[in-house]
């Protein structure tokens, strides 16, 4: 179910009921205590939806990370804040940009609408900026001829990546982050400027991860967001919460 589809559809109606409410009160004196319940409800929850709704739409909204395709940085059952105004401000549903000129930076992971099927939302690095010519090459990107710096931490500990891997520092700019690759031998190399407007995203998980290697650029129209920080965690293989991951800042 689309959440927002539904809090906007929930805010219109209880809007409705609430003006018709104030309305006929002004014009005729209604007395308010002798409402039914199906107009005295939606009346009073019309605030509490709307501030939901600003809040989801303007400020930060929650999502839940499905899969493994961002490790080591995110993992499934992982639950993060995205801030919603880090790439301007944008009309729910639609996601126009109303204001505001901010844009995404290489190595900044973001939230956005899969252009494959926009009812989906999609998190993944960005690596490329509009204009950058990408090239893969033996695990390694490079941008605009020059590579993202990696240096070897060690191998992964855990048993949800898809395989034996190992950790890795990878730079952008001045971003420091960490991927995963694993010991398997390395497939596929390509060159790709980024088209205006778009930009190229990859998963941490580089060798188990779906992104703009395979699906192509993101537009700057499906940009929902800037990923700020793990709220909450489940750890599937614990059986439980991942206490030491609550409230991690996400580099």
């Amino acid at each position: 179910m689309n959440f927002e589809l539904l809090l906007v559809v929930l805010t219109i109606l209880t809007a409705l009921v609430w003006g018709w409410d104030k309305w006929l009160r002004e014009r005729e004196g209604v007395d308010r205590s002798q409402d039914p319940w199906y107009i005295d409800l939606p009346r009073s929850l019309f605030p509490i939806i709307l501030i939901v709704l600003l809040l989801r739409s303007f400020i930060a909204e929650p999502f839940r990370i499905p899969s493994g395709s961002m490790l080591p940085t995110l993992q499934a059952g992982d639950f993060i804040l995205v801030n919603k105004s880090a790439y301007g401000i944008r009309l729910p549903l639609l996601r126009t940009r109303l204001f505001g000129e901010g844009e995404p930076e290489r190595g900044e992971v973001a939230v956005f609408r899969y252009p494959r099927d926009p009812s989906q939302d999609y998190i993944k690095r960005v690596i490329g900026l509009p204009g950058d010519e990408i090239s893969y090459q033996n695990r390694v990107f490079y941008v605009n001829g020059e590579p993202l710096e990696q240096s070897h931490v060690g191998p992964y500990q855990r048993s949800d990546a898809g395989g034996s891997a190992r950790v890795y520092r990878e730079q952008a700019d001045d971003n420091e982050y960490r991927i995963i690759h694993h010991e398997e031998p390395a497939t596929g190399s390509f060159t790709y400027t980024v088209p205006e407007g778009h930009y190229f995203t990859v998963g941490d998980n580089r060798d188990r991860s779906a992104d703009s290697r395979v699906w192509g650029p993101v537009s700057d129209d499906y940009l929902a967001g800037r990923a700020m920080m793990i709220w909450m965690s489940w750890d599937s293989e614990e059986g439980g919460l991942a206490w030491d991951r609550i409230g991690q800042r996400i580099e």
